[in-house]
């Protein structure tokens, strides 16, 4: 595929827009994957490219999360090796697809990730009752782990997301602890479906990596801003884009 300027045009506002929107109310990924389909990537290639730029921003955080202390190494370390072979799994599952039933694939779930992220409902924490250090929770997190990371492997947006519900609603970890694990996961997904698309020539270099600093930015100033009304903005901004965005998928599905 050829990139023109008018590509980075495309992809890097939106790319912005999707790490700001992350960093106040989670949820970028549902912008970012479907921003490379708009510019006129193929899906398996939009889905290589997006995991470029989804390892840079989420390696930063979950570095800091780990200088901090705020990672269960006894969870994280048997976690990692589940969501490492899951989404490997998942990867090599998406490039044997056909581009029309993964275009179909994404009409489908597009709808259902936005439905979850936005559904603040599911991040209670109050049932938050769970031992961190048990068994039980050991056994949930790497099931989950290998679930969601089969997930993120194929396709993507949300896992993060959804990470957090699985452990807060199965594990009953608390939302702090629980999206600091759920950072370390989906940095090892990333990076393992990253590796399997780039060995299969379905990663734009460049382009995810000038996505990846539009993105980080975007995050960055999100975070330093503290919006008082940031979810009101979050929300039907999100649901705008998601449109224009499927509209798009839509189009493309059907030519």
């Amino acid at each position: 595929m050829t990139v023109t300027f008018e590509t980075y045009l495309i992809i890097c506002p939106l790319l912005f827009l999707a790490g700001f929107i992350d960093a106040i109310g989670g949820g970028g990924g549902l912008i970012s994957l479907p921003a490379y389909l708009f510019a006129g990537l193929p899906p398996h290639m939009a889905i290589g490219t997006n995991k470029l730029s989804s390892a840079c921003g989420t390696s930063l955080v979950t570095l800091k999360l780990v200088k901090n202390r705020m990672v269960n190494a006894k969870l994280a370390v048997p976690s990692i090796i589940m969501a490492f072979l899951g989404a490997g799994i998942g990867a090599k599952l998406s490039l044997l697809v056909n581009e029309k039933i993964l275009y179909l694939c994404i009409i489908a779930l597009l709808p259902l990730c936005a439905f979850v992220v936005l559904n603040k409902k599911l991040f209670s924490d109050n049932s938050a009752t769970g031992d961190i250090n048990s068994r039980r929770t050991l056994i949930v997190v790497c099931i989950a782990a290998f679930i969601i990371g089969l997930y993120d492997g194929f396709y993507g947006p949300g896992t993060g997301t959804f990470l957090i519900i699985a452990f807060t609603v199965f594990a009953k970890i608390a939302i702090q602890n629980a999206n600091a694990q759920a950072k370390v996961i989906n940095l090892t997904t990333n990076i393992t479906a990253l590796t399997v698309f780039f060995l299969n020539g379905q990663v734009l270099i460049w382009l995810g990596l000038a996505g990846a600093v539009f993105n980080m930015i975007g995050g960055y100033i999100g975070v330093n801003l503290m919006l008082k009304n940031g979810s009101k903005i979050v929300r039907p901004t999100i649901i705008l884009v998601l449109s224009i965005l499927f509209a798009k998928v839509l189009i493309e599905f059907f030519k």
